[in-house]
């Protein structure tokens, strides 16, 4: 089972694969460059998380335009995308330090959660608003305003937070 899913994500088209090792690898750095600039974890935390949500919805989309469909399907592409992101961090010691907390929750964690359920919250309310206008948007580009604007506000919250 899992032999029949790595040999189809692998015999996708190379340009599916936005998180290569080396883009870890730069995301890792991202992190750690946001740290030096004293950008804190939640903040950070917040867009990789709308990121990886956006990387997640998007392999599920090009998997149906392809009409590929496997057991599981949606669970492990989220596993998946959220898994090769996360695990570097712990390898790299990023993550698990006792005094990098934000309610208990390691805070590039808990700004990976909340960027993920933000970014959702922002699909979500772009598809209220078109539906109550009749499929229209109600101003241009909204699609991708409405979900930035809602990272954009978490981390004006976690940054008075911090």
């Amino acid at each position: 089972m899992i032999g029949k899913i790595f040999f189809i994500t692998l015999s996708l088209p190379f340009s599916i694969f936005a998180f290569c090792p080396v883009c870890t690898v730069a995301v890792a750095s991202g992190v750690g460059l946001c740290r030096y600039l004293g950008i804190d974890d939640l903040i950070s935390g917040t867009w990789i998380g709308g990121f990886l949500i956006s990387l997640v919805i998007w392999t599920i989309d090009e998997l149906d335009k392809r009409k590929i469909k496997f057991f599981g399907r949606k669970p492990l592409i989220f596993i998946f995308w959220y898994g090769i992101a996360i695990l570097p961090f712990y390898w790299l010691g990023i993550l698990g330090h006792p005094q990098n907390k934000f309610l208990g929750i390691d805070k590039l964690i808990f700004g990976i959660f909340s960027g993920s359920i933000g970014l959702l919250m922002g699909y979500f309310l772009d598809f209220y608003l078109r539906k109550r206008n009749q499929g229209k948007v109600y101003f241009k580009f909204q699609k991708v305003v409405i979900p930035l604007f809602i990272l954009v506000l978490l981390s004006l919250i976690f940054l008075k937070v911090c």
